[in-house]
């Protein structure tokens, strides 16, 4: 007789889209850095959703936000007014020292937006010529899973299959200024960016490159328009990661820890002059900016700041990154990460991360590989010393037993 896990991996073998290729385990419950399959096994979570639960799992005032408010009033669309947009707009707006903020559901949908308000911010504000407008974007970017962001991807994985595909990006190399400089012209209308570069690897940029890039963009009037959505809001132990260089972009998007993991929640922010091309009828969602989103965001923003999780993420990603560091392995070939968004390099020889992946699990450690020979290691904003620890050890037993 098939186990219950096994029964609905079959399922999903049988029913779903083989899109995905996940980690042989079966989750049915979370909490805090925690998480439990079906026969009761805990593990660490290590990944915490691609940044998603950096608050951690079913956090409770965050769950409570959630169920209030779906006891209320959950959907209106955007065709009427709901008690919770304008305070929503108001706290995020000042947490971040934005503007304007504009929501959306998933972090794919407020790039697609930050690239259509800069095209028209391009055409009504700069002067570019109709159809012109050129966005600058960087090799080994993730924006998304869209028709028009695979479109300058440089995953073949992401783009092979899916053409044509949308004209007006020109691709430049990662943390080179020298390089964004030169493929500035007059009819640039913004340079997206991740600070870190996430799916990439955690590919950290070289000191400065994002304050030039940012210096650039206003010598040559260019939107900078910075992909927060993995970074922000703690991850690497700043509330964005901007402020590691102390910059302000011309638009951020933000998602995923947004709502803490309970909802598909994403916004992009920015000033008046770039938000206020939008004119009623020219961009929207039906779900965007609906009360239920609103309240569990608010939520989420409250108790990131209020518990200390930003500084946490600093301090405890600190002692995670030296730790794994630390491990004496000919297998590592280096440790990298700010705050806690950390990336292990494996040499090729040792036979792929995917492997590693799976003897952390039966540790009881829950990661994920990335480009083949990348562990990534982003555990929920709320892990304490002990876990750490803890972590560090059967890191060390893995990596040293290879």
């Amino acid at each position: 007789m098939p186990t219950l896990s096994q029964q609905l991996l079959a399922k999903e073998a049988k029913y779903g889209a083989s899109n995905y290729k996940p980690l042989d385990v079966m989750l049915c419950r979370g909490e805090g850095v925690w998480v439990w399959d079906l026969d009761g096994k805990r593990y660490l979570d290590c990944l915490s959703a691609y940044s998603a639960v950096n608050q951690g799992h079913c956090h409770p005032r965050i769950l409570a936000a959630l169920t209030e408010q779906a006891s209320r009033l959950t959907l209106t669309s955007r065709a009427f007014h709901n008690d919770q947009l304008g305070l929503f707009y108001e706290e995020l707006c000042t947490l971040t020292r934005s503007t304007r903020a504009l929501p959306m559901n998933s972090g794919a949908e407020a790039v697609e937006t930050a690239l259509k308000v800069a095209r028209k911010w391009a055409y009504q504000v700069k002067g570019v010529p109709a159809d012109q407008a050129e966005i600058i974007v960087c090799d080994g970017n993730f924006h998304g899973r869209t028709l028009s962001v695979v479109s300058f991807s440089t995953d073949e994985p992401s783009r092979h299959g899916f053409g044509p595909f949308t004209s007006g990006f020109r691709i430049i190399p990662y943390g080179d200024a020298d390089a964004l400089e030169a493929a500035i012209t007059r009819n640039t209308a913004a340079f997206l960016v991740e600070p870190i570069q996430g799916e990439a690897g955690v590919i950290i940029p070289p000191a400065g490159y994002l304050a030039r890039a940012r210096a650039l963009c206003t010598e040559h009037d260019v939107l900078l328009i910075l992909d927060e959505i993995q970074t922000g809001l703690g991850r690497t132990g700043a509330l964005l990661a901007e402020e590691h260089e102390g910059i302000e972009a011309d638009l951020t998007l933000i998602g995923k820890a947004l709502s803490g993991g309970f909802y598909p929640v994403s916004a992009v922010l920015s000033h008046d002059a770039a938000m206020g091309v939008l004119k009623p009828g020219e961009h929207g969602s039906t779900f965007g900016g609906n009360p239920l989103a609103c309240a569990v965001s608010r939520m989420a923003l409250k108790v990131l700041v209020e518990e200390g999780m930003i500084e946490n993420s600093a301090r405890m990603g600190r002692r995670l990154q030296d730790g794994l560091a630390a491990i004496q392995t000919g297998v590592v070939r280096e440790v990298r990460g700010r705050g806690l968004m950390i990336a292990i390099e494996l040499d090729p020889a040792a036979g792929g991360a995917r492997r590693f992946c799976e003897h952390l699990r039966d540790q009881g450690i829950l990661c994920k590989e990335t480009h083949t020979n990348t562990l990534r290691v982003t555990p929920p904003l709320v892990i304490d010393t002990d876990t750490v620890d803890w972590a560090l050890d059967r890191f060390s037993r893995v990596l040293s037993a290879a």
